[in-house]
């Protein structure tokens, strides 16, 4: 990923994705904004304890250094499970203004349509960004443990290629930060429950020790995921930035205990340009 200062803002991109001139996407960090502490400063989420016009003056801000309307920003209530939303384009907005309006139980969206822009929130869980710019085809996934538990990006893979008629060879995957292993500890009972769906590779379980705790690397889990569903490594960038490492640069509901903001991860198509002479 790269990171490029834009007006008063930090924005984190996929180099990969760059690469697509009619595809835009982001990653924004906490810095920038105007939430006070413990939401300081870039808060976007309305839902958890900020004032929410704060919010609103952070996501106009956040619209207007994309150089979107805020009313393209469209999110959902995410509730850590593997469903997928269709969003076309009468869901447009849906959430962008108040935390009431966003679409309902969903941690993954996707969309063909132009002028939508899919955010998630996130405070160390994994943001997937999906694009098969083939297609025109966009999408993002929020996986935290339980999420990718429930196969929320191997399901995002599946709806694109079944509804939209995406081959997983054409479809281009940016995996942004979020908690590392190097501090996410789980209990045993979480443990029990990866080791139950997943398996028990080390690849996505370290460290683990006499007591049933270890440390779950929810980026290869998802990366696997990925993998499995048929979408080639090459077509994967993984950061390997930890947001509980940097909670200067992110907000980690790990590293700060449950209070604090949400940053955005988000993907976007833009219309083609009218022809003409």
């Amino acid at each position: 990923m790269i990171e490029k200062k834009i007006n008063s803002l930090s924005i984190w991109f996929f180099e990969n994705l760059l690469r697509y001139e009619r595809i835009g996407h982001f990653v924004s960090t906490r810095n920038g904004g105007h939430s006070k502490a413990p939401y300081d400063s870039l808060n976007l989420s309305f839902n958890v304890g900020d004032d929410p016009k704060k919010v609103l003056k952070n996501r106009k801000l956040l619209a207007g250094t994309l150089g979107i309307p805020l009313t393209n920003l469209t999110t959902a209530k995410q509730i850590h499970d593997g469903h997928v939303r269709i969003v076309s384009d009468a869901l447009r907005g849906k959430g962008s203004t108040n935390y009431k309006g966003a679409i309902n139980a969903t941690d993954a969206m996707v969309t063909n349509a132009p002028n939508i822009c899919l955010m998630i929130l996130l405070a160390d869980c994994v943001p997937i960004l999906f694009c098969d710019p083939s297609k025109r085809v966009i999408g993002v996934a929020h996986a935290g443990w339980k999420g990718t538990l429930r196969f929320v990006a191997h399901n995002t893979v599946k709806v694109l290629r079944e509804h939209f008629g995406c081959s997983p060879q054409d479809i281009v995957v940016g995996i942004g930060p979020s908690i590392g292993p190097c501090c996410y500890q789980v209990g045993q009972e979480v443990l029990s429950q990866v080791e139950h769906v997943l398996g028990t590779g080390q690849d996505h379980i370290r460290h683990k020790s006499a007591n049933g705790k270890g440390y779950f690397d929810l980026r290869t889990a998802n990366l696997k995921q990925l993998l499995r569903a048929g979408i080639p490594e090459k077509n994967i960038e993984m950061t390997e930035t930890c947001t509980s490492h940097h909670p200067n640069l992110f907000f980690s509901h790990r590293h700060e205990k449950g209070k604090t903001g949400r940053f955005g991860a988000g993907i976007f198509r833009t219309p083609q340009p009218a022809q003409g002479h």
